[in-house]
């Protein structure tokens, strides 16, 4: 929920250090975080971005930096991105918006964070939601933790795709009958008592990103 969305009292009351190593860990932090999060000032200017949402926004991606500024890809998501911007700004008003269109469509949360919550000024948190139910990262996580074999994972991470069991054996070239063997061993492993609960335990995994990850460089402001 977008009331869950906030910053605990705590983080924002803590004296940080004297130099500037609280503002490094808390960017180092956010990078370990695969969801996407920006950080934009009053005026819009994007002021931090972490690793996950770098990767997210690529050339298929609905939003798009312009000159360190957001902007919607396609025309008429640009309005409804900009008044939901003004509402945090202006209202301090949090929304939910879904942009893009078909396979590409993305939910964004925007989170005003206070009056003064930067420089002395309004700041705003973008939360970008995922494309994909579960990424394969966090499948094999998942995987190694309960020790299954490849064949099982190539099947773990087609279910969390939603692809169904025939087409996974059809893609694969193998029967039925071993796709099904497959997933019972994954149950067996897993505790999952159906394909369903197997697929919920990846959909919760805490979002990590992997341990090596390809430098990404802050767009220009």
């Amino acid at each position: 929920m977008l009331e869950d969305l906030i910053v605990p009292p705590p983080l924002a009351q803590t004296a940080p250090p004297a130099d500037d190593s609280w503002a490094r860990c808390l960017s180092a932090m956010l990078d370990e975080v695969d969801y996407g999060m920006m950080l934009l000032d009053g005026a819009g200017h994007l002021r931090l971005m972490n690793h996950a949402a770098r990767r997210e926004l690529d050339d298929s991606h609905p939003l798009r930096l312009v000159a360190g500024q957001l902007r919607a890809r396609a025309r008429e998501d640009g309005p409804r991105l900009q008044g939901a911007f003004d509402g945090a700004v202006q209202d301090r008003k949090r929304q939910l918006l879904l942009i893009g269109e078909g396979e590409g469509r993305i939910s964004l949360a925007v989170v005003p964070l206070g009056p003064q919550a930067l420089d002395g000024g309004p700041a705003t948190m973008l939360l970008l939601g995922r494309r994909r139910v579960a990424e394969n990262l966090s499948v094999h996580f998942f995987a190694r933790s309960r020790r299954l074999t490849p064949a099982e994972t190539r099947v773990l991470e087609a279910l969390c795709a939603g692809v169904p069991p025939a087409e996974i054996a059809a893609r694969q070239g193998v029967r039925i009958s071993t796709i099904r063997t497959q997933i019972g061993g994954l149950r067996d492993k897993t505790g999952a008592r159906s394909i369903r609960a197997l697929v919920r335990m990846v959909s919760v995994l805490p979002p990590m990103v992997p341990a090596l990850r390809l430098p990404f460089d802050l767009p220009p402001r």
